[in-house]
């Protein structure tokens, strides 16, 4: 810890010996964990980059040179070295830094990420434009967690390697990304990592390196050996790249060399690296999915800190739902990309091996993968992350809503997320959904009307559905001892009535109004108050009965208010000649930062107090 507190840049980094750079990353570490302990975050991603973060802001010169994380929670370390050490205790915390890397936080973060599999693309943009505009600068795009399965990264490759660009790809290959990594390419890297004899001439390649050869004739020596090991072109190299490693990622002394060479080489080049995700903290390097995110814990026992009591999570409620309808139905299948713990797939994936899929990190796949089985008669459930879906919105429209085939998709995450913030809330899938033809949009406002949508949406013949529900825990219903019932699709429910004002929600948001509303009932105000539960097709018949009855009407849901639920009963209203005034109540039009659910939810009025200051100023008007 002392070598840390004397950097406060990249440039104090560069003063020490590369002999002291193991004592910095041992104390880089200990704040990491220290901090991650009392303020959560995603540590176990961290822990692995801690040499590669050290000997990058040590080669290179930061931030002249372009360092791009992918994926971002990579960066903690990163962070550290670059100004941020004394407000890292804020990370993610609610007017805090975030736990991304982020272009308005700070000049050494050149480009945000927070979604997976961009790093490639931006960094051959970047270094496009340094080229056109006579700046010299290294540009290193630093993939991993799994990242390298997406398909963008793909993409990015095979225009770089046809390019030319002086561009460096680290490949931070740790075997899993949140779960463990799936795959063809997972397995082609696994024998490019474990090949005895690639490796042994790898060592060779790199003592002859050191020598006054003809560059030409090593190159030669090197796509001569590979071919002779593996009887085809390097990957890699097949797409325009030389190819380097891999080697051992938590070498320092060993890292500061091989980038050294490198930043000499111009071109599209690939440095692969070995890493262990949570290295240097044991527990963290024995379950590496449970510390991706691990929450509050005691950092000298590793033991978890857990709520007590909390009620089942919607997650959880989806796993388990899906083995019984599963169960009940032969056609139903379980797709994923890359979350079957976090969406609670896993749970499938163990009963059922055979019916349940993790496709890796690649969304657009993903759904084109479920329609491909709709269309052979299978029934897929699709469980993509609301914000993560934004990246297979073609897909979508194209390969399931045209073909009107009968895909489930449960977003999960829907609305707002707390602490990963901007990139992560689920905020536009309600806007983005309802504007597609065929597609039925549902939100439930509990855990009974979470197993009963995913019931109705699996009987014959329903065309795409999807199903939104938010991060964390249910209400506390007794949800697993009720039979399954059939919604009728299109039918909203009204809990109470009231006077001249009418709440419509949809979704988890109605338990909060459903608070607010019982407080202003205790002062004699009685608000009428609908769970509409479909955003498409929405229930007409009660639109018009509240365009007849009522004065104010009040719209709420857990999503972006342009485009979303309350467009749709405005357009409604205004299609229909009804004049009453409708308030909107949502997340607003601006990008929503990190913090507590809580806190969000009281930033963007979302919450009970917000919801009861809106009803009764509408009130006493």
């Amino acid at each position: 810890m002392v070598l840390i507190d004397k950097i406060d840049a990249p440039s104090d980094l560069r003063k020490l010996s590369v002999a002291e750079l193991t004592e910095l990353c041992a104390g880089l570490r200990e704040l990491i964990i220290n901090a991650c302990a009392e303020n959560p975050g995603h540590i176990g991603a961290s822990l692995g980059v801690v040499e590669l973060s050290v000997a990058l802001h040590y080669v290179f010169d930061t931030p002249n040179d372009k360092l791009i994380w992918d994926v971002g929670h990579q960066a903690y370390a990163h962070k550290i070295l670059t100004g941020r050490r004394d407000v890292f205790h804020t990370n993610r915390c609610y007017g805090g830094i975030s736990g991304f890397p982020r272009r308005c936080e700070s000049v050494y973060d050149p480009f945000g990420g927070g979604h997976s599999s961009v790093s490639v693309s931006a960094a051959l943009g970047m270094a496009v434009a340094a080229r056109m505009q006579g700046v010299k600068q290294q540009t290193i795009a630093i993939i991993g967690d799994g990242a390298m399965t997406g398909g963008l990264a793909f993409e990015g490759l095979n225009n770089a390697g046809d390019r030319k660009e002086n561009l460096l790809v680290i490949l931070n290959d740790n075997n899993i990304s949140i779960d463990k990594n799936v795959g063809a390419l997972h397995r082609y890297l696994m024998k490019l990592t474990l090949s005895s004899g690639y490796n042994r001439a790898k060592k060779q390649v790199w003592n002859i390196l050191g020598q006054n050869f003809i560059r030409r004739g090593i190159q030669n020596f090197v796509n001569t050996t590979k071919s002779a090991i593996f009887k085809r072109s390097n990957l890699f190299e097949a797409l325009g790249f030389r190819y380097f490693g891999p080697i051992d990622g938590h070498d320092t002394a060993r890292l500061v060399r091989a980038l050294s060479a490198l930043k000499k080489i111009e071109g599209p080049k690939l440095l692969h690296i070995i890493t262990k995700k949570g290295k240097g903290y044991q527990p963290a390097e024995d379950n590496q999915t449970t510390w991706h995110a691990p929450g509050l814990f005691n950092k000298n026992t590793g033991k978890r800190i857990k709520e007590v009591g909390e009620p089942a999570r919607y997650q959880d409620v989806f796993g388990e739902t899906m083995i019984d309808l599963a169960n009940q139905n032969e056609k139903i299948v379980g797709i994923t990309p890359a979350m079957p713990t976090g969406c609670s797939l896993n749970m499938m994936m163990e009963a059922m091996p055979h019916r349940a899929f993790d496709v890796g990190i690649a969304e657009g796949h993903a759904v084109t993968f479920a329609a491909g089985l709709a269309a052979q008669g299978l029934l897929p459930f699709c469980n993509i992350y609301s914000s993560f879906m934004q990246r297979a919105y073609d897909e979508v429209i194209h390969d399931v809503a045209l073909q009107n085939l009968q895909v489930v998709f449960c977003l999960d995450r829907g609305g707002l997320v707390g602490e990963d913030g901007a990139t992560h809330h689920g905020a536009y899938d309600l806007a983005y959904f309802r504007c597609i033809p065929n597609m039925v949009v549902v939100a439930p406002m509990n855990e009974i009307e979470l197993r009963n949508m995913m019931y109705t949406a699996q009987l014959p013949d329903r065309g795409p559905f999807v199903i939104r529900y938010p991060r964390g825990s249910g209400v506390g219903l007794d949800w697993q001892h009720r039979p399954f019932e059939k919604i009728a699709v299109g039918t909203a429910r009204k809990l109470c009535d009231g006077d001249t004002i009418a709440l419509l929600s949809v979704g988890d948001t109605g338990n909060t109004a459903a608070k607010a509303i019982k407080r202003l009932a205790a002062e004699g105000i009685a608000v009428a108050h609908y769970d509409m539960r479909f955003v498409k097709p929405i229930d007409e018949a009660v639109l018009h009965d509240v365009g007849k009855k009522y004065k104010q009407v009040i719209t709420l849901e857990n999503g972006a208010i342009i485009g979303g639920f309350g467009s749709a009963v405005t357009e409604f209203f205004t299609a229909h000649g009804y004049l009453l005034p409708v308030t909107r109540i949502g997340i607003p039009d601006r990008f929503v930062e990190h913090g507590t659910l809580a806190q969000l939810h009281a930033e963007c009025g979302t919450d009970e107090a917000g919801i009861y200051r809106t009803l009764l100023k509408i009130a006493r008007d």
